[in-house]
């Protein structure tokens, strides 16, 4: 079984076609980074894999199922992205508490949690009154509280101070091995760092996927046409 299938993917957003028959399929245990220039289409992806938004044309499944139909695949995921689907009004600790409870899993994950994300000596302090930068972390923290199989980060270092970003690329490379990932950002030296294959998105089209080069950067700019620009 694969870990995420997309066969003949197509998404349209009124007449805009913001995917055009996208074929991908990644293995378990596999880390992919989407690329992609702004617009390209990466953040529809994700969201069709994680049952957000479901496809105009083609088939779309995560460990065999739908996604958009099948909500225990759902809670086999772990989320980052621009919302960090945090309680403003909740403290840090009763945010990771309410995502224990929702997802049957121990609390006792939560401590842990927040001292490896520099979190724990604001535990009882309201989401509210955090950074961004702050808020991102415990996102991160929540995103990984009941280990799931997979996990799907969406730009999950925007926000991130230095100290958050080598805290999240420790984790995802500890951990990564054994999960698959998906990892969108416009950083290719991230890519590089905790990924092993790329799939470059460009118009709505997949125009590359295979292994990370180690000249991934010129690879990018030659496939979305910006080489000697």
């Amino acid at each position: 079984m694969k870990a995420v299938e997309l066969k003949d993917v197509v998404k349209k957003f009124g007449n805009f076609k913001a995917l055009d028959g996208i074929n991908l399929l990644i293995e378990k245990g596999e880390s992919v980074a989407l690329l992609g220039p702004n617009g390209a289409g990466k953040t529809t992806i994700v969201k069709l894999i994680s049952g957000l938004l479901k496809p105009t044309k083609g088939e779309v499944k995560v460990f065999g199922e739908i996604p958009w139909k099948n909500y225990e695949v759902r809670r086999m995921m772990g989320i980052v992205s621009h919302n960090t689907f945090l309680y403003d009004d909740l403290t840090a600790y009763e945010n990771l508490q309410f995502y224990c409870k929702l997802y049957d899993t121990d609390e006792s994950k939560i401590d842990e949690l927040l001292e490896f994300f520099g979190l724990k000596g604001r535990k009882h302090d309201l989401v509210r009154n955090f950074s961004r930068g702050m808020k991102q972390r415990l996102s991160i923290a929540r995103a990984i509280l009941h280990d799931p199989p997979l996990l799907i980060l969406d730009e999950p270092t925007t926000g991130l101070d230095i100290e958050g970003r080598r805290e999240l690329m420790e984790y995802v490379a500890k951990v990564g091995r054994k999960k698959t990932v998906i990892f969108t950002t416009h950083n290719v030296k991230e890519a590089e760092e905790i990924c092993d294959k790329v799939a470059i998105i460009c118009n709505g089209k997949l125009i590359h996927f295979g292994e990370i080069e180690s000249d991934l950067e010129n690879v990018y700019l030659r496939v979305v046409g910006y080489e000697g620009t």
